[in-house]
């Protein structure tokens, strides 16, 4: 099942159309997208049973994020080998865990205010958790989780790395974390654990992997997050970027304003992000 945020409203996806929820569940589910999360496991149920012919137009211009106020939004730093090696760091021995605020949440054809020249590109599989989960094992992990989306931990750098490293404040400015176009649940994916992702810059490949090459999987992150706090129905993880950013290129690239993004994951979507200059301070 894909599951959508269409203006605001919650959807199915049926092809190229889509079932509102609210109206098709005759007010059984209520319409914010967010409030379905936290009644995941009898929406699944209900949503199973529904044709699969929409009614509703989609329009990409529509599309918000399919967890749009998730309560929590986790990040994970040098998930991928080559990633940590053009970083020339080490190869974390567990999962390095930051936050990004939710207020940078956005639309996945949104366009982004690029706050600085400083501001770099990392494609991410989006995981959205939709059962409660709390010190759950790691075999038990897929159970918790509504679903994939693709995202962009968008990073200004110098904000990231000022003083002892502001990882929160630099991944966090708003619109640095579009997501969607959907989310797709794992039954639906070709190999929930192994998926081709990349982005590119207007038109150019800049990032291509898949998440195999994870150093820490899905189940392993929602295990070794959980074991700590609750995970939430909404609550978001980035589960980390491959190599191909551009901090680490000779010399450095960063985005521009008037660059289109396009990032996605194999059997997901794909995001497509205009850059824009941020307006000047009066």
């Amino acid at each position: 099942m894909k599951f959508a945020n269409l203006a605001g409203r919650a959807a199915i996806v049926a092809g190229a159309a889509a079932i509102d929820v609210e109206t098709a569940s005759h007010g059984r589910f209520p319409a914010d997208p967010h409030a379905v999360l936290a009644q995941w496991a009898d929406f699944r149920r209900w949503a199973d049973a529904q044709s699969d012919r929409g009614d509703r137009p989609i329009v990409e211009a529509d599309l918000g994020a399919p967890s749009p106020r998730p309560t929590q939004v986790f990040g994970i730093g040098l998930n991928y080998r080559a990633h940590a090696a053009e970083a020339g760091l080490p190869v974390p021995s567990t999962p390095a865990v930051f936050t990004k605020f939710p207020t940078c949440i956005t639309a996945p054809a949104a366009e982004v205010l690029l706050p600085s020249p400083n501001v770099d590109w990392e494609v991410e599989l989006v995981v959205v958790i939709g059962i409660r989960a709390y010190r759950v094992a790691e075999s038990a992990a897929w159970d918790h989780v509504a679903g994939l989306t693709v995202g962009q931990d968008l990073s200004e750098r110098i904000v990231q790395w000022a003083g002892a490293g502001q990882f929160s404040l630099g991944k966090s400015f708003p619109g640095f974390g579009p997501m969607g176009p959907w989310l797709v649940t794992p039954d639906e994916v070709p190999n929930r654990d192994d998926l081709e992702l990349g982005c590119a810059i207007d038109g150019e490949t800049v990032q291509k992997s898949r998440t195999s090459n994870m150093v820490f999987g899905v189940s392993r992150l929602v295990a070794e997050l959980s074991a700590v706090l609750p995970l939430l129905p909404g609550d978001v993880i980035f589960t980390g970027t491959p190599a191909g950013i551009g901090a680490a290129r000779k010399p450095p690239r960063f985005l521009k304003p008037g660059e289109v993004l396009t990032s996605y994951v194999e059997g997901i979507g794909t995001l497509r992000n205009r850059l824009v200059a941020a307006p000047a301070e009066r």
